[in-house]
Formats: C-alpha cells, structure tokens, sequence
C-alpha cells in the first residue's frame, strides 16, 4: 500500500482550494484518506499555504511519497530541507544543534524573501493607482478644458449677435 502526500482539490470552478492529504495510492483524487496536513490557494499571490510541518514530516520519514506538486510546497515550507538534515543526523555528519542553526538560516532567508515579494507587490500595486489616477486627472482636465472652450465659443458670438440686433434698431 503506497502512501502518498498529494492534493485533494476543492472550491468552485476556476476558483481552486486544495487540501493537502496523506493517502492511500489507489484512493481517487478527491476520495478517502488517511489524515489532513494542511490547505494550499493558489488564488492569492504568493500563494497561501497552511501546513503542519511536523505530521508532514513524520510521513516523508515513513515512506510516504510526495506528487510533484505536493513536494514542492514541502520545500517551498521546508519540510523537505528538514528531511534532508535529519538523514545527515542519522547518518552522523551533522549534530542535532548543526541541523538547528542551518535550518534556523534557511528559515529567515526564506521570510526575508517571502515578505519582499509581498512588499515589491504592494508597491506596484500601488504605483498602477497612482498611474492611474494621474491619467484620469489628465483627462478631466482635457474634458474640461474643451468644456470651457466650447463654452466661450458661443459666449464670444452672443455679444456679436447683440451688436448686429442693436444696429438693425
């Protein structure tokens, strides 16, 4: 019985929500499984991604398999390079407190990277406002520049017009 760490999709159409599972092999997509690890939205950017690291772990120990997908959200979390420090601790390259430290490192890199991303969205969130906020000043100006123009044209005939009714009287 192969076990595998895969999605199980949810949500509306166009509109996808994951759940992310440990199952059997055989079970279909979205049928039985053994225990629920975590959600994954990729509607949101970056992506939202709950997981319980230490259940996901204990199963990579245990033989369960990822999809490809699934292992990329446990690296993307670190479950994977936790997995690859536990097999140098088994193996007695690293101590306990090694593994620590370098995934400690690992950890806020990742932060680092993962809120400057958020940030460099946010500014060009906000920099598309800006832009276009400027056009639309732009235009209301145009708008009521040829709105004044139109005005004054005949504003500028009606004396005229009263000039050449005086002088007919």
């Amino acid at each position: 019985m192969p076990v595998k760490i895969r999605l199980q999709r949810h949500g509306k159409k166009a509109n996808a929500f994951y759940h992310i599972v440990i199952a059997d092999g055989r079970a279909p997509r979205d049928g039985k499984f053994i225990e629920k690890i975590g959600t994954y939205n990729p509607t949101t950017n970056p992506a939202t991604i709950i997981l319980d690291s230490t259940k996901a772990l204990t199963w990579l120990q245990n033989g369960a398999q990822p999809t490809d997908t699934c292992r990329a959200i446990l690296s993307y979390k670190g479950v994977m390079f936790r997995n690859h420090l536990n097999g140098g601790i088994l193996k007695g390259a690293l101590t306990q407190e090694q593994a620590d430290a370098k995934f400690a490192k690992w950890e806020s890199e990742k932060e680092s990277k993962i809120s400057g991303k958020v940030t460099k969205l946010d500014s060009a969130k906000k920099d598309v406002h800006k832009s276009r906020m400027s056009a639309e000043v732009i235009a209301k100006e145009a708008k009521s520049t040829k709105i004044a123009a139109k005005n004054a044209a005949p504003a500028a005939t009606a004396p005229e017009a009263e000039t050449e009714t005086q002088a007919e009287a």
